[in-house]
């Protein structure tokens, strides 16, 4: 397994948490307008950048497992918090565009 610098992992986590919460609230903002073609598309672009976050903390987790330790950062910690956070609204987000696309169908 290829040994990835820890900055390069907590960089990327926040890069991807971040883009999958921008494809995630402009899903919303296209499904407000009820524009639900173009919102599935961005639900799943949200849904790709939270799995290469996902498979980034699990690079980095393996890492640890097999011995490489590294020093914990206020940045580490930043990027943990992004991505817990992108996470929790990206699933009440779908909940909400869900409820919108049930009420779209019985209008």
């Amino acid at each position: 397994m290829e040994v990835i610098v820890a900055d390069q992992i907590i960089m990327g986590l926040i890069l991807h948490a971040g883009d999958a919460k921008q494809h995630i609230y402009q899903a919303l903002s296209l499904a407000k307008n009820g524009e639900f073609e173009k919102c599935d598309e961005h639900l799943k672009l949200a849904d790709q950048a939270l799995l290469e976050a996902h498979n980034l903390q699990t690079e980095f987790l393996a890492q640890e497992a097999g011995g490489t330790k590294t020093e914990i950062t206020a940045l580490f910690v930043h990027s943990q918090d992004h991505l817990m956070t992108s996470i929790t609204e990206i699933n009440l987000i779908k909940e909400i565009i869900d409820l919108r696309k049930e009420l779209q169908v019985k209008k």
